[in-house]
């Protein structure tokens, strides 16, 4: 599915206070890169963050997902990119401090 482009708007406005991130296709989607790291996606109207072993408990705990898709072998999942937790879509102060943790958790 590819990515909604007001979708993706709307989080490079709330992600510019991070400063210099770049954004590119990504299997149809968009990736949000800080200096050279992903720590995001958006695949269709969901961001998903780069989660690492000091994250995933956090992201969970909040009903998070992992990234999955299906192939003709079965269902894969990603456990390295989880949904971002709704309440971050309303909190911009939040969101940043998740997609800090996120580029953290990409330079592990």
């Amino acid at each position: 599915m590819a990515a909604n482009v007001e979708f993706v708007r709307y989080i490079e406005e709330l992600l510019a206070p991070l400063g210099s991130f770049t954004t590119g296709p990504f299997f149809g989607g968009r990736a949000l890169k800080y200096h050279g790291r992903q720590f995001a996606w958006i695949i269709g109207s969901t961001l998903y963050l780069r989660v690492g072993d000091t994250t995933r408990a956090d992201f969970e705990a909040e009903g998070a997902q992992p990234f999955k898709y299906n192939t003709k072998k079965g269902e894969v999942t990603v456990r390295k990119f989880y949904t971002a937790p709704e309440f971050l879509l309303d909190d911009p102060e939040q969101l940043l401090h998740w997609s800090r943790r996120a580029i953290d958790a990409a330079a592990d």
